[in-house]
């Protein structure tokens, strides 16, 4: 049988370790929440939520405040604003608020109402001071 393992190594925790903590339907919780793992919400928050991975917003979740995210992905409801590196809203989600990131995906039948702006990513921004170092060198 393969419950045990008779090796004595320890688990080490690594980034391919995939911990979700999760906000399920019927549950209300105001205030803010600091993560390093996902999030997965299917349940009401009202606040802050600062992950340094992806949040997952599902069918029946709703979220009222601020998003800081890697990636974050709304099948329900989001209102306020979010900041990540990639926002998809998919169908039958919907954001009202602002939006920044460096992609963003609507599908077929998602809705967004308010404002977004496209972050330059940091390869952009390292090319652009070397272009204005360059033309700083080109003047003097």
């Amino acid at each position: 049988m393969g419950f045990f393992n008779n090796s004595n190594q320890s688990h080490k925790n690594t980034k391919s370790d995939s911990t979700t903590t999760i906000i399920t339907a019927g549950t209300k919780i105001t205030g803010n929440i600091n993560l390093s793992c996902n999030l997965y919400i299917d349940g009401y928050f009202e606040g802050n939520i600062n992950s340094e991975q992806e949040i997952n917003i599902g069918k029946n979740g709703k979220i009222k405040g601020e998003i800081t995210a890697l990636r974050v992905i709304v099948q329900g409801l989001a209102e306020g604003s979010i900041n990540a590196t990639r926002v998809d809203i998919k169908p039958d989600g919907k954001v009202t608020g602002s939006i920044e990131s460096e992609e963003f995906v609507i599908e077929a039948k998602g809705i967004f109402e308010g404002n977004s702006l496209v972050k330059t990513s940091l390869i952009e921004k390292l090319k652009e001071k070397k272009e204005d170092f360059i033309e700083k060198e080109d003047i003097q």
